[in-house]
């Protein structure tokens, strides 16, 4: 589930070379934080996954609102430690 949730995500990622120094950005609308700037286009989308898991992993500890992508949605457990 998790990496259907990241294709679909990655899916709905925006790029544009940048006019300054022909670096690549990239973004992914509707999850706040994830961009990159990567040298190359395929750097950029290596770089730009790699965030986008994180960013889940983080707001997943945290217990926090993930983005539905294309009707996916992660259900989130909250795990009580003793």
């Amino acid at each position: 589930m998790l990496s259907q949730y990241i294709e679909a995500a990655m899916r709905q990622a925006k790029y544009e070379i940048l006019s300054d120094d022909g670096s690549f950005y990239g973004e992914i609308p509707d999850f706040q934080g994830v961009y990159v700037n990567a040298e190359t286009l395929e750097n950029c989308r290596e770089e730009l996954a790699e965030v986008l898991e994180e960013w889940i992993f983080f707001r997943i500890s945290r217990n926090l609102f993930l983005p539905i992508v294309n009707d996916l949605q992660l259900a989130l457990f909250l795990f009580l430690r003793f």
